[in-house]
């Protein structure tokens, strides 16, 4: 069980109390429970456009995507060859269908 720590805050005339140095900087939820009880908690806030990382279908992706590393390694390749195969397809692409069936 945890040794309780009570001591004796003051509001001050800004709203604000104190809990001290070692918890500068951390995120907290500050719960009214009833007129003049609050729970303070420490909190890990995670950005609504991130939640989805921490659903479990994510894991699964993420280990799925990681398997199917390892059993594709990378293979060499040469990025002035891949640029010249990607300036060909959009050639192609530009030219009227007559021209590419010729």
């Amino acid at each position: 069980m945890l040794e309780q720590n009570i001591s004796v805050k003051v509001i001050g005339s800004n709203g604000q109390i104190s809990l001290g140095k070692q918890f500068a900087g951390q995120q907290v939820l500050v719960e009214q429970q009833e007129e003049g009880v609050w729970l303070i908690r420490t909190a890990e806030v995670i950005p609504r456009n991130e939640l989805w990382l921490h659903k479990p279908i994510a894991g699964r992706d993420l280990i799925n995507a990681m398997n199917w590393a390892k059993k594709n390694p990378p293979s060499f390749s040469d990025p002035i060859d891949l640029i010249k195969k990607l300036e060909n397809v959009q050639k192609n692409k530009r030219k009227p269908s007559s021209a590419r069936s010729k």
